[in-house]
């Protein structure tokens, strides 16, 4: 089938490289423009445009698609579909409506569950026990539109962002593939049950150490790996990577009830949680029998909200 591909990170790349591995013919592919990273903040391409760029792909980067010129590239590149994954532009109704087959969206929730920017972070935050990929037919909303496909996926106890965004990247692009294939009858959203997942805010990172301990450890999983969940320490800030809840622990909030091999506890506004790998800013992450050997940690010290 011939496409038009849309989508910009890691999570998008892997449903491109579905695409093409089952011989799809993808005439253009969407992107955002490069942008700023790394230390010297030199402008770099996305993971899809790398990838389209290895595979000779004709690649563009819009600012917006409202531009007419973008539209027409857009319709002369005579896709019978739109396959859209975490591209960050909403498309405009003139692009909507191109294509025979319309826009096929790939969504890390299980719509109406979590619509919006964010929705593996949100699922995590909220301590589910499961989420999953909903592959929709795109309307003017944002994460409104009728649903082709669905398939859940368990939460493990241990998931980060990092590993539930990649286990759930590799079931949307199969299921990509799947509803392509497919073509299967459109069902509506239960709008009623619609629930808004909000892009993550940096100042969502600091640890509120008075909250209870379940909390912090489902904001330290959902954190990870970006922007990671802070505290500090006096005038300096600690990022936290892995933790686990520890049940009976008592105390004054933010409080360090023991820190040795086995991890730093602290005290919280119910139980503890026990810190098992952690960074200084500007250092690298280490367990926390290798950060204490090089970190005075006593017990008693006070951890507090970090600014984010």
């Amino acid at each position: 089938m011939k496409l038009v591909f849309a989508g910009t990170p890691e999570f998008a790349a892997v449903s491109l490289e579905a695409l093409l591995t089952a011989r799809h013919e993808v005439t253009l592919v969407l992107t955002q423009p490069d942008r700023p990273a790394g230390r010297g903040l030199k402008a770099q391409p996305s993971a899809v445009k790398r990838l389209a760029l290895e595979h000779e792909l004709r690649v563009l980067q819009p600012a917006t698609l409202k531009d007419a010129a973008a539209q027409a590239a857009v319709a002369e590149a005579g896709s019978e579909a739109i396959a859209v994954a975490a591209y960050g532009l909403m498309l405009p109704p003139a692009l909507l409506e191109l294509p025979a087959r319309g826009c096929i969206n790939v969504h890390a929730s299980l719509l109406p569950r979590w619509r919006g920017a964010a929705p593996i972070q949100r699922a995590l935050l909220a301590g589910e026990a499961s989420t999953g990929i909903t592959i929709m037919r795109m309307d003017e909303g944002l994460d409104t539109g009728p649903v082709l496909l669905q398939e859940a996926l368990a939460i493990s106890p241990d998931d980060t962002a990092g590993t539930l965004h990649d286990r759930l990247a590799g079931l949307g692009a199969r299921l990509l593939v799947q509803a392509l294939a497919l073509n299967p009858a459109p069902h509506p959203q239960d709008a009623a049950a619609a629930t808004y997942a909000a892009r993550i805010g940096k100042e969502e990172a600091g640890i509120d150490w008075r909250r209870p301990a379940v909390e912090i450890e489902r904001q330290v999983r959902a954190f990870h790996p970006a922007p990671g969940a802070q505290t500090r320490l006096d005038s300096e800030t600690l990022k936290i990577w892995r933790a686990r809840v520890e049940p009976g622990i008592t105390g004054t909030a933010g409080t360090v009830r023991a820190a040795g091999p086995d991890g730093i506890v602290v005290a919280c506004g119910k139980d503890g949680l026990r810190i098992t790998e952690l960074q200084r800013a500007g250092g690298k992450r280490l367990p926390a029998q290798a950060f204490l050997s090089g970190f005075k940690l006593a017990h008693g010290a006070r951890l507090g909200v970090a600014d984010g």
